[in-house]
C-alpha cells in the first residue's frame, strides 16, 4: 500500500510538471507571436488605448481593513475599483483579464504575472483565489531592494508607501521635463540596492526581481504621472499606459529595456553590492595598552 502511494505521488507530481513545461513553453511560443505582430501592425492611437480611453472609475483610498501590497500598479487597481476595492478573494484568473485592460499587457504577460505569484504561493491557478497582501510572501512580488518599500525586516507592512524612495524616484529624472531614462532607473537600483543590503543582514533578491522596469515602460518614466501613481496609488485623470501596442506589452519586449538597465548598474558591475553590509561582519580591533 506504502509503495503504491509512493508510486502514485511521483506520477502525479511528473504529470504536473511536464503540463508546466508545456504550458509555458506555450506561452513564451505565443509572447513570440505577439511581439511579432506588435513589430508589424501600428499602434493603438491615443485614446484607444485600454477600454475607456483614460476614463477611470472614482479613486478611494483604502480603508481600514482593505489588503494592500509591495506593488504600487496592483494598489492602484483596487483603489480604482479595477479589481475588488478591499483587495481580497480575488481571482488569480481575474486578476489576469484585469492587468491588461489597465495597464496594457500583453496576455502572456499578465498570465505570468499571476501564475508566478499562484507557483510561489502554492496555489491551484484556476480555482483558488488571493489577497492583496498574499503576494507579500517574501520573493513573491515583494522583495528586498525595492524603489518604493522599505525591506520587510524593516516594516513588514508592505502597503505601506515609502514616500521618501519615492520622492528620490521623482527627483532623480535627467530625461526631457526631468523624466527618468535607462541611465536613471540602473543609477536609482544601484544605489537602492547597496543601501539595503547595508540595512539588512538578511538582504537576498531573486533573479527575476532583477528585471524590473515598468517605470519605464507602462508608465513611461514621466515622473508627472509617477507623483500620483507611486505617491498616492492614484491615477492621474486622463491617464493611458505609455505603451501602445496593438497586443500589449510582451515579455519580450519587456526585456528589451529591462536587460539594459540591469547591465548598466555600475554596483553590480563593480562590486559595490556584493560587498555591502561585510562591515557589519568585521568588528574594530581592541587597542592593547603598551607596557611601560
Amino acid at each position: 500500500m506504502a509503495i503504491r502511494i509512493v508510486v502514485l505521488h511521483i506520477t502525479l507530481g511528473l504529470v504536473s510538471t511536464v503540463q508546466g513545461v508545456l504550458t509555458y513553453a506555450s506561452m513564451f511560443l505565443l509572447d513570440l507571436l505577439f511581439t511579432l505582430c506588435n513589430l508589424l501592425t501600428p499602434n493603438k492611437p491615443l485614446g484607444d488605448v485600454v477600454p475607456g480611453g483614460g476614463q477611470w472609475p472614482q479613486y478611494i483610498p483604502p480603508r481600514q481593513g482593505d489588503s494592500r501590497c509591495s506593488c504600487p500598479a496592483l494598489n492602484v487597481m483596487a483603489n480604482h475599483g479595477l479589481i475588488p476595492r478591499d483587495g481580497r478573494n480575488i481571482e488569480f484568473i481575474e486578476l489576469a483579464n484585469a492587468i491588461p485592460r489597465v495597464y496594457n499587457l500583453s496576455p502572456t504577460f499578465a498570465f505570468f504575472l499571476t501564475s508566478y505569484a499562484a507557483f510561489v504561493l502554492q496555489r491551484n491557478y484556476g480555482t483558488d483565489r488571493l489577497g492583496l497582501s498574499d503576494i507579500d510572501a517574501h520573493n513573491c512580488i515583494e522583495h528586498d531592494g525595492s524603489l518604493t518599500r522599505v525591506d520587510t525586516v524593516e516594516d513588514p507592512n508592505q502597503g505601506k508607501i515609502a514616500h521618501a524612495l519615492v520622492d528620490e524616484i521623482v527627483k532623480s529624472g535627467t530625461g526631457p521635463d526631468g523624466n527618468l531614462t535607462v541611465a536613471d532607473m540602473s543609477r536609482l537600483l544601484g544605489k537602492r540596492r547597496v543601501d539595503a543590503k547595508r540595512r539588512n543582514s538578511q538582504f537576498s533578491l531573486a533573479p527575476i526581481h532583477k528585471l524590473g522596469s515598468m517605470l519605464l515602460t507602462v508608465f513611461g518614466g514621466r515622473v508627472a504621472d509617477l507623483k500620483s501613481i507611486l505617491g498616492e496609488e492614484r491615477l492621474p485623470e486622463g491617464w493611458e499606459p505609455r505603451v501602445r501596442r496593438r497586443m500589449g506589452l510582451t515579455i519580450l519586449e519587456f526585456n528589451f529595456t529591462a536587460i539594459p538597465v540591469e547591465l548598466n548598474i555600475k554596483e553590480e558591475a563593480d562590486g559595490s553590492i556584493s560587498r555591502a553590509g561585510q562591515e557589519r561582519h568585521h568588528l574594530p580591533k581592541r587597542e592593547t595598552k603598551k607596557e611601560a
